[in-house]
C-alpha cells in the first residue's frame, strides 16, 4: 500500500471516484461549450463578410482619380467602401466613403471617382464592410 492509501484508510478518507468522473464530464462540457463558441464566431464573422477586387483605376488628371472595382458581398445587404487615391510616395491624398443600398447580386462592380489634393499615381480600395 502507499503512503496515501495508509492515510485514507487510517483517517477514513476515501477517493470518490464519482467526484473525479464528475469533474471529467465538466470539463467536457466547458471545452465542447468553447469549440461551438468558437465555431459560432468564425461562421458568424464570414456571414458579413465583404471581399473586394480592384479592377482598375484612372488618373483623369491632378486632382480627380477613377477607381474601378467589385464586391462580393452577402444578397440583401447594404455596403459601405473606404477609397483612396495615394502619390508615388503611398501618401494619401484624396479618399472618399461610398455607401451602396442592398441588392439581391451577390457580386456587384463599380466605378467612382475621388477628388484629389495632389497628383495621385494610383487609386485603391481601402476596405469595404456591411454597415
Amino acid at each position: 500500500m502507499t503512503t496515501q492509501q495508509l492515510l485514507d484508510e487510517r483517517y477514513g478518507r476515501r477517493r470518490s471516484r464519482t467526484r473525479r468522473v464528475v469533474g471529467w464530464v465538466i470539463v467536457g462540457v466547458i471545452a465542447a461549450a468553447l469549440v461551438i463558441a468558437l465555431g459560432w464566431s468564425t461562421v458568424a464573422r464570414t456571414l458579413n463578410a465583404v471581399d473586394v477586387v480592384g479592377t482598375g483605376y484612372d488618373v483623369a488628371d491632378e486632382r480627380t482619380v477613377t477607381v474601378e472595382f467589385q464586391i462580393t458581398a452577402p444578397p440583401g445587404a447594404a455596403v459601405a467602401c473606404a477609397l483612396e487615391a495615394q502619390d508615388e510616395e503611398h501618401g494619401v491624398v484624396g479618399w472618399r466613403i461610398v455607401e451602396y443600398p442592398a441588392a439581391e447580386a451577390h457580386e456587384r462592380a463599380f466605378t467612382e471617382t475621388i477628388p484629389t489634393v495632389a497628383l495621385a499615381t494610383t487609386g485603391l480600395v481601402n476596405s469595404c464592410w456591411v454597415p
